[in-house]
Formats: structure tokens, sequence, C-alpha cells
């Protein structure tokens, strides 16, 4: 094991892609004062559709690669790490790294809120196939709410769209139309729909478009933020760590020309970026 820094350091927040910044943003909405490190790994993204194994490699280089940045805490703003890397993360690995560093996921937060947004008790999961064929959502909402039932749909095309800044094009219609179709086929009593996927708040106005007004549409960012912002009041250790000058890096492993033109459309303000290897 690591020796501990005492040093206080940025929250680490990485994705897949640039999904993860629909995260960030919220939570430097909530906890404006902390610093911040943003790392996609867009070189190797997407994560959707590979194994278990490549993802939670990847995302463990990740984890590695943010702690020797200084980051005493890392969320993973994307559903497929949290969905296939994170247990092994936080059981396997953190014991050998560092156990007072903490990895943190979305899918939890998530479905702690999902109680009081259904009435009917039928929730849907829109996710990549990774997330959906992982049952990460029906498995951690029946530890919390067993009376929920949890219904999933595979959106194989709406990272690409979105990575593509095809999003609020017309030709996304079609399969955002078709993929919410598909899942409220399976129960007609769904009255809540999560977004499983940091990427598709950006196709929200078209989700909402082919969604019958009674369901509610259930974006992640503003439950990450708060659960952050609870969970650094209740770990006070934890909070002491956590640097506090408003600042924040953006880190990609791909160009920085092509992250930075798509980070500043997805966050609407300009930002410097640096590109960095992950190994």
């Amino acid at each position: 094991m690591k020796q501990r820094s005492t040093k206080a350091g940025p929250i680490g927040v990485f994705d897949s892609g640039y999904g993860g910044l629909t995260i960030l943003e919220k939570i430097r909405e909530v906890l404006p004062e902390y610093d911040y490190i943003y790392l996609g790994d867009n070189a190797r993204a997407p994560y959707g559709t590979r194994s278990f194994e490549l993802v939670y490699k990847f995302t463990l280089e990740a984890v590695k690669f943010l702690f020797d940045q200084g980051c005493h805490m890392v969320i993973l703003a994307c559903n497929t790490a949290s969905a296939k890397a994170l247990r092994s993360i936080q059981q396997r690995d953190l014991p050998l790294i560092d156990s007072n560093r903490r990895v943190l996921g979305v899918i939890r937060p998530t479905v702690e809120a999902v109680g009081d947004l259904t009435k009917s008790g039928y929730v849907g999961v829109m996710a990549t196939s990774g997330t959906i064929i992982s049952k990460s959502y029906p498995l951690e909402v029946a530890k919390l709410f067993p009376e929920i039932s949890v219904f999933g749909q595979a959106c194989p095309m709406w990272v690409p769209l979105v990575e593509n800044h095809e999003f609020d094009k017309p030709g996304a219609d079609y399969f955002v139309k078709k993929d919410i179709n598909r899942l409220l086929s399976q129960n007609d009593k769904i009255d809540a729909i999560i977004l499983g996927c940091t990427h598709y708040p950006l196709l929200l106005s078209k989700i909402r478009a082919y969604t019958p007004n009674h369901i509610r549409i259930i974006p992640q960012g503003d439950y990450i933020a708060r659960s952050l912002k609870d969970y650094l009041a209740r770990h006070p250790e934890m909070e002491a760590n956590c640097a506090k000058h408003g600042d924040c890096t953006f880190l990609t492993t791909e160009s920085v020309d092509k992250f930075k033109e798509s980070a500043e459309l997805f966050l609407g303000i300009p930002i410097e970026v640096k590109q960095v290897v992950l190994d």
C-alpha cells in the first residue's frame, strides 16, 4: 500500500468521452469552490460495447492516473465504468493502492432518488448496451426499493450521435423515437425514465418530444451533485483533502483540438485542454 498523501488535491471526474461533462457541470454548480480534474478517455471511447475486463482495465488506469495527479477522490462519471468496474476497484484495488482514497460511481446516487420519482412503481432505464447487460440498475433498485420494477432498453446509437455532434440534428429523431417506443412497449405503467448514460442529457429535448407528458425524465447530473455534497458533509476527513481554489483542469487521451471543440459545445464556455497518455 502506498503512503497516504496529506496534501489536499482536486476531485477527479472521469468519463470514457464527453458525457461526464454534463455531470461535472452540475457538480460545479453545486460545489463551485472545489478544484477538479476532468479526464476523458476519448481515444478509447465508447466503452458501452466493450467487455467487462477491458472496461475495468481502462477505468483502473484512469483512476490510478488521477490519483497520481493528487486526487483523493475520483467520480466515475460514466455509467458503463460504474457498472463494469466500480465494485472491483473499490473492493480489490483501493486496499492495495490507498485505503483512504475513494472512487464513487453514478448509479447508486441515481437509484437513491428513484423512490421519490415514480408513483406507479414501474421505471425505465435507457443506457448503453454494457450498462443494460450488467443489470446494475435493476440490482441496485432491488436493494433499496424491492417493490419497484425496472425495465431496460439499450440505445446503441445515442452515444455516437452525441459524440459526433448529431444530437440536435433531424437524423437523431429516428433513433430516439425508436428506442423510447421499444422501452415503453415493455410495460405501459412506466412513469419515470432514468437516462442511464451521462451523454443522454444532450438529447433531452428530443427525448421529451417522443415521451408522453406524464412520464418523468431523470437526467443524472443534479442527483450526482447533491449526493457528492452530502457525501462530503458526512465525511469531513475526505472533504479536508479536497483543494478549494475553484480551478478546473481538462485532460483527454485524444486530440486536444477535437476535445476542446466538443467540450466547449457541451459546457458553453472556452476551456484549455491537455493531452495525456494512460497505461
